[in-house]
């Protein structure tokens, strides 16, 4: 459970409601991540960041290649949250996380995560001729922007303890929590 309360519609500032209805009406739901984040805007906009990244970053490599990057952060850092949130993804489109068929480009976003999540200061050589031959200078920039984005995003939802939504319930089972290292709940 949370060590912080999450914001409520009633009671909120014009601002927060809406941003509440904007996110009500995008997705049908506003995540206890972002009713967390509410009780600070600077530091929600900030984060909300990670929106933009990864619209530009699906336009560079697609949006399963962008899940997986993501994906492999999250798993690599331990984080229940945004673990959950992706393997959702995975299950719900009929994927196996177990076992993703990865084409090059896949497979060095998953690389280049779990290096990035594992160790910053020891991304193999391997990881960055990979990517110097496959993108440009701007782009790698994105693509390690967004990752690092991420690695902040789970940060904050570790550290604050963020409620796992009610929807990601069903896709924490004993072999996942033992997959992203964190054993029982």
């Amino acid at each position: 459970m949370g060590f912080l309360p999450l914001t409520e519609y009633e009671g909120a500032t014009d601002e927060v409601r809406a941003e509440y209805d904007y996110w009500t009406k995008r997705s049908g739901r506003v995540t206890n991540m972002k009713r967390l984040l509410l009780h600070d805007l600077p530091t929600y906009h900030a984060y909300m960041a990670w929106y933009t990244l990864y619209a530009r970053l699906v336009d560079l490599v697609g949006k399963r290649a962008v899940d997986l990057l993501c994906y492999a952060v999250s798993t690599n850092n331990h984080c229940l949250l945004c673990s959950t949130f992706f393997q959702q993804i995975f299950v719900d489109a009929g994927e196996n996380p177990d076992s993703f068929q990865a084409d090059d480009t896949e497979q060095l976003l998953l690389d280049l995560g779990a290096a990035i999540s594992q160790n910053p200061n020891a991304v193999p050589s391997d990881v960055y001729a990979r990517l110097e031959k496959r993108f440009s200078a701007d782009e790698i920039v994105l693509i390690i922007g967004f990752a690092a984005q991420m690695v902040a995003t789970n940060y904050f939802n570790m550290v604050t303890k963020v409620d796992i939504d009610e929807q990601l319930e069903p896709y924490i089972t004993p072999e996942f929590l033992a997959k992203i290292g964190l054993g029982e709940r």
